[in-house]
């Protein structure tokens, strides 16, 4: 059982995806198990994989410590890894964070 500390603080989020899941070619969503990416852990992999920013800089953008970016971060990327070698469908939804307004 995980030990709850003190609660997630949102993440500050610039982008909303317009599509909400990724699923393998010819397989019903139906048939599919899904892994839940939240949207401060897409946002993560957006500014460190996608536009390059080093982890310090997104973590101060995001509005969280350097630890908890990398937790986002790692997280992330262990759900889309398990996703693209397991076939399974990613979600992408929920999450802890605040809308800004730039796109």
């Amino acid at each position: 059982m995980k030990c709850r500390g003190r609660p997630k603080s949102p993440r500050r989020v610039e982008c909303s995806p317009e599509v909400l899941y990724f699923k393998p070619r010819g397989v019903p969503l139906s048939e599919l198990e899904t892994v839940a990416l939240a949207i401060e852990e897409l946002e993560a992999l957006r500014l460190v994989d996608l536009e390059g920013m080093l982890q310090e800089d997104a973590a101060f953008r995001m509005g969280v410590s350097r630890r908890a970016f990398w937790e986002d971060l790692q997280s992330a990327r262990r759900k889309v890894a398990l996703a693209l070698t397991t076939g399974k469908a990613i979600e992408i939804s929920g999450g802890s964070y605040v809308r800004l307004g730039k796109e």
